[in-house]
């Protein structure tokens, strides 16, 4: 039984991570969203409102900053992680209940992106896009500006992972997980909120953790 115990420990690690993958390919293709029903390691559950994700690597990956901006830009992965990096430790809190407590976020601040670009005095917001080709997002430009704001290059101390939206994330600490758009490619300055994919379907555009949607869920702040 020692023996069983052992191996069975021994063992858990490569059988999550099999379990993760699986479910996360499967949360890839499955239209119905029923996978999203189901934990992850971790407590994660995986989201995607694409039929299918392509695959970005350190070679072809691409982050570009444009629109209201003096000096537009296009990093790659290995540009983004020669900039200053921002560690942070809060609650993930998800707006259809689920939380995962603890949760290292880590990399680019995107005020920092911001200020590269230089951004025009008729900006008022972001729009961020993603290469799943349908997904998007939106925050205010003060909201952008918070240091707990993130273009997200590592998370639980590891590489983001393609299934948690690597290579790189957005990563929005305070507000509700669907704004911490997966997959990131494009950091768009506007002069105005554009509603993002779930904003379009009903859910606020200031998704701020307890006091949106209409849940009372303790703040991640």
């Amino acid at each position: 039984m020692l023996g069983l115990g052992a191996a069975g420990v021994a063992a858990a690690p490569y059988l999550q991570s099999g379990y993760d993958s699986f479910l996360g390919a499967a949360a890839g293709k499955d239209p119905t969203g029923i996978t999203g029903l189901l934990p992850g390691s971790g407590g994660f559950r995986y989201y995607s409102v694409a039929s299918s994700v392509p695959r970005k690597t350190p070679q072809n990956y691409r982050l570009t900053v444009d629109g209201l901006v003096d000096r537009p830009a296009s990093y790659t992965l290995a540009q983004l992680r020669a900039m200053p990096q921002t560690r942070l430790v809060r609650d993930v809190q998800c707006v259809t209940g689920w939380r995962v407590p603890d949760t290292a976020f880590e990399g680019v601040p995107l005020s920092h992106l911001l200020s590269l670009a230089g951004v025009r005095p008729t900006a008022r917001a972001i729009r961020f896009t993603c290469f799943d080709g349908v997904y998007s997002e939106s925050l205010t430009l003060q909201q952008a500006g918070r240091d707990d704001v993130l273009v997200a290059l590592r998370m639980q101390d590891k590489d983001v992972s393609h299934t948690h939206g690597g290579p790189a994330r957005l990563y929005v600490a305070p507000m509700y997980f669907y704004k911490s758009a997966k997959w990131l490619t494009g950091i768009t300055v506007t002069d105005r909120v554009r509603p993002g994919y779930w904003e379009e379907l009903g859910y606020d555009i200031d998704a701020w953790v307890g006091r949106s949607n209409g849940r009372d869920d303790t703040p991640t702040v």
